[in-house]
């Protein structure tokens, strides 16, 4: 029989070389490749004859299916992100950038948990039992009766989860630090990450524990580690957040028990992460109305709509190659809005620099925000303000066209909440008239982005201060 021999596998995305080389053909980086051993984990031993399977009934898809149940975590926003509570039984992957708060929000979980009458165990490998202790008298959560160990050993972590009462949640912080000797390669490999969370998996599978594992990211802000990982877990969220903000998003990214693209807004405080259950108002705070080059964006995060504010400064050129820059958007959705605003819309903007800005640290990735940016770069090219009370949101085409963006009733009653009496944006199947109300706001409908420059032109108005000296 032959013998196994070692395989080289790229830390970066888990591709599999039979030779070492200095550059990875699958993700194309340098010095990624390292040498591991077989695997001796599940299915990977070629000594072994091969068992006889068993027979196994199948089942057709009509069926009594139950709602799956679910375990509060005690935080509003935690809950609304994970689709309404942790699902016993799964296993949900959490990743974010160091620093940006994972463990603080977990043991926050955790002790609301545990204050319930909830047995739940918090797995530490990166930091000593007294380390997490003290961040817990810091958040006044260390009277929680939560079960704390510093341990990397995924078959020892198991065997004292399955020892007395079914914990209903486990936190492991973090799975690159674990470590199974079902494979024989370093602690935080791409082949140790892949058998300790397959492991992992399978207790919470077998036990009806919630798992939940905390991911490092990589330079590009993906999760480290194979992709296979994000596919054998129920649930990915991405905690992100700006170091110059206090406040923190978490992000839904996968969730096979409720909606995606669904994020949780927490601040950070001196006592640890605050919920916000109104981010708009968080977001507008600080606004100054009488500036040219700001409009308000009624968008959607998931279920949730979200006000914000984007800025864009228009100034002319001193080199051949005017500047593009961007920040909290797409830098490709700026050249393509730029080029139909000079196409459609005749504004010739072609020798300025141009820098974009969504205030306060968010990431817009929403279509619908075009007509936003664009009333943005209309009014920064003018010098006109724009109505302080009035939002803006809707697609626009190559053509010039602006089309609907779904959830409009939503992006209202959000914007009338906070104060807001207008809106430009494209007509729905029944907002075909000026002047209609809806959700308390006056709409002006806006069918192509000309239309939006003479809107623009007719309400925006001169900054006195500005123009008293031009």
């Amino acid at each position: 029989m032959a013998k196994a021999r070692a395989s080289f596998i790229c830390q970066n995305c888990g591709a599999v070389s039979a030779r070492w080389q200095g550059k990875c053909e699958a993700c194309g980086e340098w010095n990624t490749l390292a040498e591991e051993a077989p695997s001796t984990g599940i299915g990977a031993s070629s000594q072994r004859g091969a068992k006889k399977g068993r027979v196994f009934a199948l089942e057709g898809l009509i069926g009594d299916s139950q709602p799956a149940p679910r375990l509060l975590s005690g935080m509003a926003e935690l809950d609304r992100v994970t689709g309404g509570g942790f699902v016993p039984g799964s296993v949900l992957l959490l990743g974010g950038e160091p620093g940006i708060g994972k463990s603080t929000l977990l043991i926050q979980a955790c002790a609301s948990l545990a204050r319930r009458g909830e047995r739940v165990v918090y797995i530490s490998g990166e930091e000593a039992a007294p380390q997490v202790r003290m961040r817990a008298e810091r958040l006044g959560l260390s009277r929680a009766p939560v079960e704390l160990a510093a341990e990397t050993s995924v078959e020892d972590i198991v065997a004292t989860l399955s020892a007395g009462r079914r914990p209903a949640l486990v936190v492991i912080d973090s799975i690159q630090t674990m470590w199974t000797e079902a494979a024989d390669a370093t602690p935080g490999t791409v082949t140790q990450v892949r058998c300790a969370a397959q492991a992992l998996i399978r207790f919470a599978k077998l036990s009806g524990a919630c798992v939940i594992l905390v991911g490092h990211v990589t330079k590009d802000g993906q999760i480290a580690g194979p992709r296979v990982v994000e596919h054998m877990v129920d649930a990915v969220a991405s905690f992100e957040g700006d170091g110059a903000h206090h406040f923190r998003i978490l992000r839904s990214v996968k969730n096979r028990f409720g909606p995606t693209d669904e994020i949780g807004v927490f601040e950070m405080t001196g006592a640890g992460l605050s919920e916000v259950a109104n981010p708009s108002a968080l977001f507008l705070a600080g606004r100054d109305g009488s500036a040219p080059g700001a409009a308000v964006f009624a968008g959607m995060e998931g279920t949730r709509p979200i006000l914000v504010e984007v800025q864009a400064l228009v100034a002319q050129s001193a080199l051949g190659t005017p500047r593009r820059a961007v920040v909290g958007w797409d830098p490709n959705r700026l050249s393509m809005l730029v080029a139909v605003l000079e196409t459609q819309g005749r504004v010739r903007r072609g020798q300025h620099d141009i820098y974009l800005n969504v205030a306060g640290g968010v990431k817009i990735t929403e279509p619908a925000a075009d007509l936003a940016a664009a009333a943005a770069l209309i009014s920064s090219l003018t010098g006109a303000v724009l109505p302080h009370d009035t939002v803006f949101f809707g697609e626009l085409g190559l053509s010039g066209s602006v089309r609907p963006a779904p959830h409009a009733n939503l992006r209202f009653k959000e914007a009338a909440k906070l104060g807001f009496s207008r809106a430009m944006a494209p007509p729905g199947p029944q907002e075909s008239e000026k002047g209609e109300k809806n959700a308390g706001l006056s709409l002006r409908p806006i069918r192509h982005v000309g239309e939006a420059i003479a809107e623009i032109a007719a309400l925006g108005r001169k900054p006195p201060a500005a123009r008293a000296t031009g």
